[in-house]
């Protein structure tokens, strides 16, 4: 079981940006997937989700989640067994290792985010990529 994110790079502000999360070993429409990111000494934060069970985007309930809407996107594309993250519109402050991780959607935690909502916590993932490196600056 592998996650392999990629994408990351330099970017203006303003600029775009597509991440990509490629899964191997499982199939990832069967699972709730989540992208997360770490600044510099800052803790791991969820950015957005996506259900596991109906493609429904979450995004976390902190002020994180406003920053975001709007501007990045998650979508799935079942074919490739990969998942994305359209950023867009990118701040200074967006720059970050970005993470994506995986949850089957059968546990008790993926049914509670549908239910919720709401992007679990990055406690609650079962599979991690590793990370791919963001910066917005000019």
């Amino acid at each position: 079981v592998q996650l392999q994110a990629s994408g990351g790079g330099l970017v203006q502000p303003g600029g775009s940006l597509r991440l990509s999360c490629a899964a191997s070993g499982f199939t990832l429409d069967d699972y709730a997937i989540g992208w997360f990111r770490q600044a510099p000494g800052k803790e791991r934060d969820v950015v957005i989700c996506i259900s596991g069970s109906d493609g429904r985007t979450f995004y976390p309930r902190s002020g994180l989640g406003d920053s975001v809407k709007g501007r990045f996107t998650i979508s799935r594309d079942n074919a490739k067994n990969t998942v994305y993250l359209q950023m867009n519109e990118l701040l200074p402050e967006d720059t970050a290792d970005y993470y994506c991780a995986a949850l089957s959607g059968d546990s008790s935690t993926a049914q509670a985010m549908d239910i919720m909502e709401a992007c679990p916590v990055p406690g609650a993932m079962e599979y991690w990529g590793q990370g791919t490196e963001v910066t917005v600056s000019s």
